[in-house]
């Protein structure tokens, strides 16, 4: 059966999907939730999508420090109310 769970692996799909963009754009708050940065959190700055299709971001945290990242290891925080 084609498509099945059992599958999967050999038809070069790992079970993860792509995830959508969301809201994500210049200005936004954003927390790091993988990769070297990880906990870290700032302001998204700079999104580049690269010749292979991966989307990178520079991150400004509140002390001016900045740091690159890919967006698949970010989430954009809601505003504060």
């Amino acid at each position: 059966m084609l498509g099945t769970a059992d599958n999967q692996h050999t038809m070069g799909n790992n079970g993860m999907r792509a995830k959508p963009p969301g809201k994500l754009s210049d200005g936004a708050r954003c927390k790091v939730i993988g990769g070297t940065h990880k906990g870290k959190s700032g302001t998204v700055r700079d999104i580049k999508t690269g010749k292979t299709g991966h989307v990178s971001i520079t991150v400004v945290q509140s002390t001016g420090v900045r740091f690159k990242t890919l967006a698949r290891n970010v989430v954009v925080q809601a505003k504060p109310a």
